[in-house]
């Protein structure tokens, strides 16, 4: 695991863990890292709307054109339409200034390559190595090499265009509500649906720099829920703040998570002989209530570890079409490389005008399972997952819960914690089943508190 770059880029408290000056450096190694085959780099750049963002912009376009690369900026924009334009426009790379659906004080560098994909690990730890000054300095750009930057707002018009082109079918009629967590696509969202006919209502649509992801959005549903069902829409959608994620809500104000919608479209793509190796690809935090659905409806799934850059590794990997994250990451892999909150829309939209159902009738089949997840500290993660004890406490939960739920014990990725989850028919015997595995690692002495 990189130092400074997890599963979604560089992360954290802007100008505190994510500091300009890092953002700067970054854009100097990239400027010079892309231009090692003689031509100035070309960098394509967007950003959502909290406040940080536009100085980390300035602090990358300054790095970037300091050691020579061209920087092109589509200003306020989603994640994944940087990633359509980075790939269709040749772009040596794209940045997305982003920290997704955290609370605006955070922030995040999104890297990706020429092919709009996560950036490759291996030139993530040259970055990081040059971050940490063990890698030497590098030469300023000078006279004519200086980069420059472009006003690139087109790309983002294109974006906008390929999207609607994606719809096959006419909104006239259909009431949506759309929750833009004041993100990157309040100028966007209304924009496209507008085109395609719908009668269009509009949330959180407002920013100020500092009310992103603020009680909207993909993380707090409610606000979206009472809206559809007062209103009477016929679907709502909401996004995060760089909008690679979507989560729904059906006619009657019912939550429709990523596994509701990896789901329905995935039976909607194998009705339609669409859903290449009949395999949807989750993460290991997906409900147990997807996966016996799935079976029911002949449908084959692989798990990979949290993170939609392993599901897309997966998917690419094998050749899956359909795959994401119960939060609302869905990948498409023959339209995208990464999750589009817009996109994840209009499939749904696709899905319940072909079939002229609604949204609630379409995952009626998804039971989700109650869930009991709890954190636990510990001295030494890998001790302690390794444990006999701690094993056959895990052991005795499967064979208990057999095919009616599930356990899983995993680690952080940045914390000396483990992570107990259970699904079961019960909240109670989640509890139950849950409270058993802690016990058994406060017996072996591995357990420093609960979170």
């Amino acid at each position: 695991m990189s130092k400074y770059f997890g599963t979604d880029g560089f992360r954290g408290e802007a100008n505190v863990s994510l500091t300009v000056d890092q953002a700067f450096r970054i854009g100097r190694f990239l400027g010079h890292y892309y231009h090692a085959d003689g031509h100035n780099a070309q960098v394509v750049i967007g950003k959502d709307t909290r406040r940080s963002s536009y100085m980390f912009e300035n602090a990358l376009t300054a790095g970037l054109t300091a050691s020579g690369a061209d920087v092109h900026l589509m200003h306020v924009t989603t994640t994944p339409s940087v990633s359509y334009i980075t790939k269709i426009d040749e772009f040596d790379c794209g940045i997305m200034i982003s920290a997704s659906h955290n609370p605006y004080y955070d922030n995040g560098l999104k890297l990706l390559n020429s092919r709009g994909e996560k950036m490759e690990e291996d030139v993530l730890l040259e970055i990081e190595a040059y971050l940490d000054g063990t890698s030497g300095e590098l030469p300023f750009a000078t006279g004519s090499d200086i980069g420059q930057v472009i006003d690139y707002s087109s790309g983002r018009n294109r974006y906008v265009g390929y999207l609607i082109s994606m719809a096959t079918h006419s909104y006239k009629n259909v009431r949506v509500a759309l929750d833009c967590a004041n993100g990157s696509t309040w100028m966007i969202a209304k924009s496209v649906f507008d085109a395609l006919g719908a009668e269009t209502h509009v949330l959180a649509n407002a920013p100020n720099g500092i009310n992103i992801n603020e009680n909207c959005g993909s993380t707090h549903m409610s606000n979206l829920q009472s809206y559809v069902k007062e209103h009477h829409m016929d679907v709502g959608f909401a996004f995060d703040g760089d909008a690679d994620r979507c989560l729904a809500v059906d006619e009657a104000g019912e939550l429709v998570d990523g596994d509701k919608i990896l789901y329905l479209y995935s039976c909607y793509m194998k009705e339609r002989d669409k859903l290449v190796n009949n395999t949807v690809v989750t993460t290991v935090m997906s409900n147990f209530g997807l996966y016996k659905a799935l079976d029911r409806a002949g449908i084959f799934y692989e798990k990979t570890d949290v993170g939609d850059k392993y599901v897309y590794e997966n998917m690419r990997k094998n050749g899956h079409m359909i795959g994401g994250e119960q939060s609302g990451h869905i990948i498409f892999a023959k339209y995208a490389t990464t999750g589009d909150g817009m996109l994840t829309a209009i499939k749904i939209m696709q899905a319940m005008l072909a079939k002229k159902q609604p949204l609630s009738k379409l995952i009626q089949d998804v039971e989700i399972y109650p869930q009991v997840l709890k954190n636990v500290r510990v001295s030494d993660k890998d001790v302690a997952l390794q444990n006999p004890v701690v094993q056959g406490a895990v052991e005795n939960v499967k064979e208990a819960l057999g095919d009616d739920g599930r356990i899983l014990l995993r680690k952080s990725g940045t914390e000396p914690v483990l992570r107990v989850m259970v699904e079961a028919p019960t909240y109670e015997i989640c509890e139950e089943h849950v409270n058993a595995v802690i016990a058994a690692m406060d017996r072996e002495g591995v357990l420093l508190g609960v979170k």
